[in-house]
């Protein structure tokens, strides 16, 4: 199988901040309950003419800053998002044009907060079929933009984000270990949209334009399946949870991956997530979190990181990597 490596990654997130005390004036709640329930303390919000293009090439554009990357001879370009621009054409094609990439295939990827696992997963086979030599990797949210903020229950965990990772061939080394891949549509109600179709598993949904979610359905379902299936990933690999550097879940709660750690039994002190200042950003939780952690010095090279993202669906995809980054020449800018 050809080697398949993660040489570098970049990120952005908008410039408004919207706090906890904000969010008290718009609803129903306070900066302490928030904090109780979930540990978001604020959350990046896209301005009006902001789109989850306009995060992507931003993110891209920190990768190639920080890494001194040429990406015109990217051959395929995967972005995982749940709130492209439009629902056709693809945020990757727009991706394509702006950054000047003349010959690359352009692909979205829409499984929700699982996305950029998914990405990386489809990004890996197509580098290892022999097929392709340099796949961009994109996962990014505007969840702002289909966020209901008159509802307490959701508009406190939401936020705007993207994350953006290079994978390319390497004969030498091997960033990819081991996945695990999983969906369970029977749950397909507890977080939603609406689109063409008003209903599913032969239940009415909500007409509305924003997001819908059973936060206490879907805790229950990520609980009980997520450490299960990481387990899944170790026993695969044969790798021990003393072997897993960092785990990096999807950001989406944190009182829903403390009980995620309890059940694996793996400590919070080495669990990363970017949630506390950027909420649940969707598929660019994942991605932010790492990158949070690669610039606070804490994620480096040699070390093994194991990623589980999970949503709506109910989707879900975990990836064990081991992670070897080309250096970087710029130091990042602050998010």
């Amino acid at each position: 199988m050809v080697g398949t490596r993660i040489t570098a990654i970049g990120t952005y997130v908008p410039e408004k901040k919207l706090t906890n005390f904000e969010l008290e004036q718009m609803v129903e709640t306070n900066n302490d309950w928030i904090i109780q329930r979930t540990g978001i303390h604020e959350r990046r919000i896209s301005r009006p003419d902001e789109f989850t293009s306009d995060l992507c090439e931003a993110a891209v554009k920190d990768l190639m800053h920080r890494y001194d990357k040429n990406i015109e001879d990217v051959d395929m370009i995967i972005v995982a998002t749940s709130t492209p621009d439009f629902p056709f054409p693809s945020v990757s094609s727009i991706i394509q044009d702006r950054l000047n990439i003349a010959q690359t295939g352009a692909i979205d990827i829409s499984a929700a907060c699982a996305g950029f696992v998914y990405a990386l997963h489809t990004a890996h086979t197509f580098i290892a079929s022999g097929l392709h030599r340099k796949v961009l990797v994109i996962g990014a949210d505007t969840l702002s933009k289909i966020t209901d903020y008159t509802d307490r229950s959701t508009c406190i965990l939401f936020g705007d984000g993207a994350g953006a990772v290079l994978v390319e061939r390497d004969e030498q080394s091997q960033s990819f270990i081991g996945f695990h891949l999983g969906s369970d549509g029977s749950g397909a109600q507890h977080v939603y949209r609406p689109g063409l179709s008003k209903k599913v598993n032969g239940i009415e949904l909500v007409d509305t334009q924003y997001l819908v979610q059973n936060g206490r359905e879907v805790f229950r379902w990520v609980v009980r399946n997520v450490p299960d299936s990481v387990k899944q990933i170790l026993e695969k690999t044969q790798t021990s949870l003393e072997q897993v550097d960092w785990f990096i879940p999807h950001s989406a709660n944190l009182r829903l991956i403390e009980p995620i750690c309890e059940k694996l039994g793996f400590p919070m002190e080495k669990t990363l997530y970017s949630l506390v200042n950027f909420g649940n950003t969707s598929a660019a939780t994942i991605p932010l979190a790492l990158d949070l952690g690669i610039r606070e010095g804490k994620v480096k090279n040699g070390d093994r990181v194991l990623l589980y993202g999970f949503g709506s669906g109910l989707v879900h995809a975990g990836q064990l990597l081991e992670l070897n980054l080309d250096e970087q020449i710029h130091a990042p800018k602050p998010l």
